[in-house]
């Protein structure tokens, strides 16, 4: 399956995790060690939108603010990380999304197909960490694990030079396709 018929099927357990998420689960750890709950939504909605219109070829620079300057404390964060997230799925549902060249935030061209695959993998690894620090439960299917799995492995030593995974944590090759994605990102899986 191609990346904008799975966008919907990436995001949509994400959506769930979210609006399940209690105010008293904000300062919970996640396994993405830099981020609690309440650091990580902001990293969402702090980059939603650059995402978001990377799949519309637009370029939306990060907001001026720091990433840390996002405030829950005003309004439905829940409300509005959900919205941000249907406006990726609409924007990165179309072919064309997925084609050509792209911008996240900055003049710089990137391979389109590769900044949607990074979005896929984000969500899902970003989901998994909400769900996993809040007691959730969390799952994707079969064609979404498939599709992350094979651009995180593509990608994974170049997001480690980044700063972006942590070292990779030992999965066993016959682990659960989750497992296996999470131990590339550095997660524990269990």
């Amino acid at each position: 399956m191609s990346g904008e018929q799975l966008i919907g099927r990436a995001v949509a357990p994400v959506m769930e995790i979210v609006r399940n998420i209690k105010p008293d689960q904000l300062d919970a750890p996640t396994p993405c060690t830099e981020y609690d709950v309440r650091k990580l939504i902001h990293h969402l909605l702090f980059w939603g939108p650059t995402l978001e219109g990377a799949g519309s070829k637009e370029t939306v620079p990060p907001p001026a603010e720091a990433e840390s300057d996002v405030d829950l404390t005003q309004g439905d964060w829940a409300a509005d990380l959900v919205a941000q997230l249907e406006r990726a799925i609409v924007a990165w549902s179309a072919p064309e999304a997925w084609q050509g060249t792209t911008h996240m935030g900055n003049p710089t061209e990137m391979p389109a197909a590769m900044v949607g695959g990074m979005l896929l993998g984000e969500m899902l690894v970003h989901g998994w960490d909400l769900a996993h620090a809040t007691g959730q439960q969390s799952a994707w299917d079969n064609d979404v694990l498939e599709y992350v799995h094979r651009e995180v492995e593509t990608s994974a030593e170049m997001g480690r030079g980044m700063g972006i995974y942590g070292p990779a944590v030992p999965v066993p090759a016959d682990a659960p396709l989750l497992h296996r994605i999470l131990g590339l990102t550095g997660r524990e899986p269990s």
